[in-house]
């Protein structure tokens, strides 16, 4: 394996900042030479969103946070708990909605337009693969930006459920604290208390954000399309993943015992860098930029 060493030598001429060390620039090259060949998939984390404002639960943004996300029996089991929620994301999700596509957004939408991907899978919520211009986006967690009846099944958008929130809670708006990485926000049980939930227009059940909660299932079809995608690849690209929940890292594991290499571009270590064919700690952002340079024009 191939590592990138933050503590290496000196700079690598032509990498971006932050990759350091001889092994850097290898990796690097040979990151480049991977990626030329084509029939690459994608497979996102949290960690690619960090430049757009975004934080993670276990990346640098994550590490000085103690975010206890929610979890679905918990949501389903307590309507105070279903109250805490939606104020919070009543309030996060604005912030995730006006996030940006950031530089490794761009390049990963890039390769895509270039041929050189077979698919892409994301992890994150956020819908900023698609903003870049990248589509056929496998969303492994789903999407803030939809919202699903527990009862019917029936499908909305957030911004309908905005605007029905805005109106059931016409007061000012509380001032939220930290933002965290479900499109949630902090804020005091004073804060919380007395904000109005809004049922599914269609039969009056629960509604819930369109997203795999701790706690829940992906669903199997998507999981076996993912499977199917990654049997296919010529290269598992791992991007802003630390890898630690099953969800994403089954996919590394998969590709390991089908001898299709894996690379993983991250900061810090990952639980699947013992099946990578090279990792490099670098921020994603420059990293990606620098190797669309390497690989030259489109032809």
């Amino acid at each position: 394996m191939t590592r990138a060493l933050q503590d290496g030598p000196g700079g690598v001429p032509g990498a971006p900042p932050g990759l350091t060390g001889v092994n850097a620039g290898v990796a690097l090259h040979m990151l480049v030479d991977l990626l030329a060949d084509g029939d690459v998939v994608v497979l996102s984390g949290a960690g690619l969103s960090t430049e757009s404002g975004i934080p993670d639960y276990r990346g640098e943004t994550g590490r000085s946070r103690r975010a206890e996300p929610m979890t679905y029996q918990t949501f389903v089991g307590s309507a105070a708990a279903r109250r805490r929620y939606w104020a919070r994301s009543h309030l996060g999700w604005r912030h995730i909605a006006r996030a940006a596509p950031n530089a490794g957004h761009r390049a990963v939408a890039e390769l895509q337009s270039r041929g050189l991907t077979a698919g892409i899978i994301t992890q994150n919520v956020d819908g900023l693969h698609q903003a870049a211009g990248a589509g056929d986006v496998i969303e492994l967690h789903g999407s803030l930006d939809r919202v699903v009846c527990l009862t019917c099944g029936e499908r909305t958008s957030r911004l309908l459920l905005d605007r029905r929130l805005r109106a059931a809670n016409p007061g000012p708006l509380a001032r939220p604290g930290a933002i965290n990485p479900d499109g949630d926000v902090v804020l005091t049980d004073d804060q919380v208390e007395g904000f109005e939930v809004v049922d599914c227009l269609a039969c009056g059940g629960l509604l819930k954000p369109d997203v795999v909660f701790f706690g829940e299932n992906v669903p199997p079809a998507r999981v076996q399309a993912c499977y199917e995608l990654t049997e296919r690849a010529n290269l598992l690209l791992v991007l802003g993943s630390s890898l630690t929940v099953m969800s994403g890292y089954r996919f590394v594991r998969h590709a390991a015992t089908r001898d299709i290499p894996v690379a993983i571009v991250n900061r810090g270590e990952t639980r699947g860098d013992v099946h990578a064919l090279l990792t490099l700690d670098a921020p994603l952002g420059p990293t990606l930029t620098a190797v669309l340079s390497e690989l030259g024009p489109p032809r």
